[in-house]
């Protein structure tokens, strides 16, 4: 098996439901498995009529550096498409990691969970275009 092309059973499933790709993190996420997400969003976002991309994290017990910067690098990729970004599902221990790290995780709106998330992306873009509400409440 090549390291560039992850084995199905290690692969992380991105999801299409209508115009929004669902991506649903569970335990670690190795910097190869990441960076082939990476390039998996990217490639369906460029290749379909996709406007948003959510990243559900629930699952997700830590985020280090590398990992806050490939989903930082998703929602760049992504907007520079015009689909819109929202990481979902963020534990407080998480957050916390992200705050002590000094990561802002730039594009990135989040959303408490996956049903909130698709709400935001509901809603019109901002005026502006560039952002929706920083939190759905």
């Amino acid at each position: 098996m090549s390291a560039s092309v992850p084995d199905r059973a290690t692969a992380v499933p991105v999801l299409a439901l209508g115009q929004t790709l669902l991506v649903s993190l569970q335990g670690e996420l190795y910097d190869t498995l990441a960076e082939q997400l990476q390039h998996d969003i990217t490639r369906r976002v460029a290749d379909s009529d996709v406007t948003g991309v959510i990243i559900d994290i629930s699952g997700v017990e830590i985020v280090d550096s590398y990992l806050g910067r490939v989903l930082a690098e998703i929602a760049a990729g992504a907007r520079l498409m015009a689909a819109r970004t929202v990481l979902a599902g963020m534990r407080p221990a998480v957050a916390i990691t992200l705050v002590e790290l000094g990561l802002t995780l730039p594009g990135l709106i989040t959303a408490l969970d996956v049903e909130r998330a698709l709400e935001l992306l509901a809603r019109p873009p901002a005026p502006n275009g560039s952002r929706l509400p920083d939190r759905a409440t």
